[in-house]
């Protein structure tokens, strides 16, 4: 059955506030509209919907009305509802990626749906005044409303931006060292969406925070000479960094300077190659009397012993497992389809189970269903999930200009996982794609630059798909792929090569 993928835009980000009772809410305030109780509409779609009427009740002010997330604000009304309790709400969104196919396999951008946290609760005085504290919440950055209720009925409000900041650890330390970038306060808009990273002004990758509200950590490999080194992060909703922010339509989105400084000592070097993939996850056996099979690893990587069991089957009968795939080329425009091949025959126990030992197949990465039929009908289903895995690069050292081989296994086929990007020294270099050849990804590199350890990382991302409009970041290196990837679970992979003399 091919498969070839239809798209369909995704709106993927919820519509500026409509407009107030005669004028419009600050830009950047993440709700669709605001409704009677001054919440954001849950519905996010390409049509904007018509303005609501509220009918604001005295006034409220901030102090201050900026700062990042912890910061301590007084919040004052006056003029309000006289002798009420009051809830103060702090308005956000929370971020999910968009995945659309019969396996999740097409990437259709991202989209917020609102979230309202109570952050304190007043009593206003016969005069409907109060004056209140609260913590400025993390989450996504620029402008949050605070909104003032009574009873879930919006009296008014006032916008706190939320400014982002930039963290490194540690400051110093031999090449190698891995440099944690912590940012918080990334915004959920198209133009506060996309923080890059780049180091010693080359382009290194994303920071995105769309599940993990506004909040994202990298680590990068301290490379290069001994001395300093500069670590920024830009905003770029373009792919690459917006270098001239200050003569932007939106120059109030800061860009972070950050130096390094790489000391003497030995280098602090990746572990083994094995060690890099994610660890293979149990499988759950079978419970009831009705045919079933199951493996005992859940997801595995390439050649890792597994075993399928059986039980609930018929006593004494040949079984026969078939491994199905799936088998395409996005470039040359074929789609997908699913193949299949036989992994063997076993004969049934008498007490109706089976086990059967294998390797885990050289295949593509992801799920792979797993059949057993006898007399030619299928009796029973399960499945493995093959992640990726790596090799040691191969040479380690030589000298500028030796082909170093890096080899992978197991790379997926969706448009979240057959792709990795490579950066050396932290520099984008570019990407490997492993469909068409059934997950075996190899990159042949030269080796360059100066005598000394070199990095070389390989980065899960997003290689196609639809997006919101205003934001491209397909094919570069995800360096939050750890807590906010669209798709599957998938590793990074870490390699160091020494330029000799």
């Amino acid at each position: 059955m091919s498969r070839v993928p239809v798209w369909t835009l995704v709106v993927a980000v919820a519509i500026v506030s409509a407009a107030l009772t005669y004028g419009l809410a600050p830009r950047g305030t993440p709700t669709a509209a605001i409704g009677a109780q001054g919440s954001p509409a849950a519905s996010q779609s390409a049509v904007t919907p018509g303005p609501t009427l509220v009918n604001y009740v005295g006034q409220v002010a901030l102090d201050p009305s900026r700062g990042p997330a912890g910061t301590e604000v007084t919040i004052t009304g006056t003029g309000l509802d006289p002798d009420a309790d009051l809830t103060i709400n702090w308005n956000t969104v929370r971020g999910t990626w968009v995945l659309k196919g019969d396996a999740r396999e097409e990437f259709h951008g991202r989209e917020f749906a609102p979230v309202v946290r109570e952050v304190a609760t007043v009593h206003t005085d016969s005069a409907g005044n109060f004056s209140a504290q609260f913590v400025a919440q993390a989450g996504h950055g620029f402008t949050n409303d605070v909104t003032v209720e009574r009873d879930g009925r919006l009296l008014n409000k006032a916008g706190f931006r939320l400014e982002p900041t930039v963290t490194i650890q540690p400051e110093s330390g031999p090449v190698g060292t891995p440099i944690t970038i912590h940012m918080e306060g990334i915004g959920w808009d198209n133009l506060e969406n996309s923080w890059l990273v780049t180091y010693d002004n080359q382009f290194t990758g994303l920071l995105s925070s769309v599940t993990t509200g506004g909040i994202a950590t990298a680590v990068i490999p301290a490379a290069g000479a001994p001395g300093k080194h500069v670590i920024r992060v830009v905003h770029g909703s373009f792919t690459m960094p917006y270098l001239n922010m200050e003569q932007s339509p939106r120059p109030d989105r800061p860009t972070f300077t950050w130096p390094f400084t790489i000391t003497q000592g030995s280098a602090v070097l990746p572990p083994e190659a094995g060690a890099q993939g994610l660890a293979p996850e149990a499988g759950a056996p079978a419970s009831g009397s009705e045919p079933a099979i199951w493996t005992d690893l859940a997801s595995a990587t390439v050649g890792t012993p597994l075993a399928i069991h059986g039980s609930g089957l018929t006593p004494g009968g040949n079984l026969s497992l078939t491994w199905y795939t799936v088998v395409g080329n996005r470039v040359g425009g074929q789609g997908w389809d699913e193949a299949a091949s036989e992994l063997g025959d076993v004969a049934v126990g008498a007490d109706g189970t089976f086990r059967y030992e294998l390797l885990v197949p050289d295949d593509l990465g992801g799920p792979h269903r797993i059949e057993a039929s006898m007399e030619d009908s299928v009796v029973a289903t399960t499945e493995l999930t093959i992640t990726p895995s790596a090799f040691a690069i191969s040479p380690t050292s030589g000298p500028v200009g030796t082909v170093i081989t890096i080899h992978l296994k197991g790379v997926g086929w969706t448009e979240t996982a057959n792709i990795y990007n490579l950066t050396y020294d932290n520099g984008y270099l570019g990407y490997a794609c492993g469909f068409n050849t059934q997950g075996d990804v190899k990159i042949y590199l030269p080796a360059a630059g100066a005598p000394g350890w070199h990095f070389i990382d390989l980065y899960p991302g997003i290689y196609k798909g639809k997006d919101v409009a205003g934001v491209q970041n397909f094919r570069i290196p995800q360096l939050t792929y750890a807590d906010d990837h669209p798709g599957e679970r998938l590793p990074a992979f870490h390699f160091a090569f020494e330029v000799t003399d």
